[in-house]
């Protein structure tokens, strides 16, 4: 009797509801290639399956650049190329890696893996930086390069750069990041020391690009928010070739020699993809 009891328990007893652990590795990889990486990666805490899931190459081939084997050869070494999966791949460069003796960095925006770059202002050519009356390099850690070109005074302001680089298809920003005065810190706290801060507001200085497809952009502004970085723009540029590599240009100057002007920190240029730096 007992065991005919359990019988008919048995036959009455809903039938098991489907988990999310049921679903296969393979579904669940269809679903994510669809996501942005910050929604890949908090799904695959969810549970085995979806961790598993998210490690697959092809999600992160999609999310990855289309030259990013051509930054790998750049930034890595053979070893770590042959080691490293997709996603870790797509991890390492999300991280600032630095290339060209460390006068340059690049990295890839989280949610969309676009390419961003920086160039210090040592890889800059300019004008008397190695005329200590004009120009001094300064240590700071407001830099990412560590280290910036500092102006005290010049009537002759010229700063040029010139980048080659294979860029994914698409359009990219230039900006200049300078600061009006040096900024230092006393007893923990931020300082920012304005003396040889002038000539600023008399005339605005030219940003300018060119690149080797033709491309050429030029703008004008006065700087000004002394003890502040900003980050000025020189223009823009559009990628369409996969495979090309394009030659950039660009430059800073106000060579108005009626007056002079100091107190200029040159931090460094970056080159972002246009829907991150705006």
């Amino acid at each position: 009797m007992g065991a005919n009891m359990s019988a008919g328990e048995s036959d009455t007893d809903p039938p098991l509801q489907p988990r999310l652990g049921d679903i296969p590795e393979s579904c669940i990889a269809s679903v994510l290639m669809y996501l942005d990486p910050p929604e890949i990666c908090k799904l695959a805490r969810l549970n085995r399956a979806f961790r598993g899931a998210s490690e697959a190459d092809f999600i992160w081939e999609l999310k990855l650049p289309t030259n990013y084997r051509y930054i790998m050869e750049k930034v890595f070494d053979e070893e770590t190329m042959l080691k490293l999966g997709k996603k870790d791949v797509y991890a390492r460069l999300c991280r600032p890696i630095s290339f060209d003796n460390g006068t340059k960095e690049i990295w890839l925006h989280k949610s969309t893996g676009g390419v961003c770059l920086a160039i210090s202002s040592k890889a800059l050519r300019i004008t008397g930086i190695d005329d200590r009356r004009y120009w001094n390099r300064i240590s700071t850690e407001e830099s990412r390069f560590q280290r910036v070109a500092y102006l005290q005074q010049i009537w002759w302001l010229q700063v040029d750069g010139e980048f080659e680089f294979q860029f994914p298809p698409g359009t990219y920003s230039l900006f200049f990041r300078l600061q009006l005065g040096r900024s230092s810190k006393r007893l923990g706290r931020r300082f920012c020391n304005h003396e040889h801060v002038h000539g600023w507001d008399i005339k605005p200085v030219k940003f300018e690009l060119t690149t080797s497809d033709g491309q050429h952009a030029v703008s004008q502004c006065y700087l000004d928010n002394p003890g502040n970085w900003v980050q000025y723009h020189a223009g823009d540029f559009v990628v369409k070739s996969t495979n090309a590599l394009v030659n950039i240009k660009f430059s800073l100057t106000q060579i108005d020699c009626t007056h002079t002007k100091g107190g200029l920190c040159v931090d460094s240029v970056f080159i972002l993809p246009t829907s991150v730096g705006k």
